[in-house]
């Protein structure tokens, strides 16, 4: 898994993009996001995540957030 942090997110919309690496992007969809009830990302929050080849480029699945202590 890669570790990235949230660039941005809308919620209306459901996509935005992950930062990780030197300053590398990738697109997310809320259909990639693994958590219960509305899924929805924060800008600034920090995601583990896969990276697939999908119809428009490489985008972010089973994301999920990774919890601060």
């Amino acid at each position: 898994m890669t570790t990235g942090t949230v660039k941005w997110f809308n919620n209306q919309k459901g996509y935005g993009f992950i930062q990780f690496g030197d300053e590398e992007e990738v697109f997310v969809h809320f259909t990639g996001i693994t958590m219960e009830g509305y899924k929805a990302l924060n800008e600034g929050q920090t995601v583990e995540f896969d990276i697939v080849e999908g119809s428009r480029g490489p985008q972010a699945t089973n994301v999920t957030v990774v919890e601060s202590e």
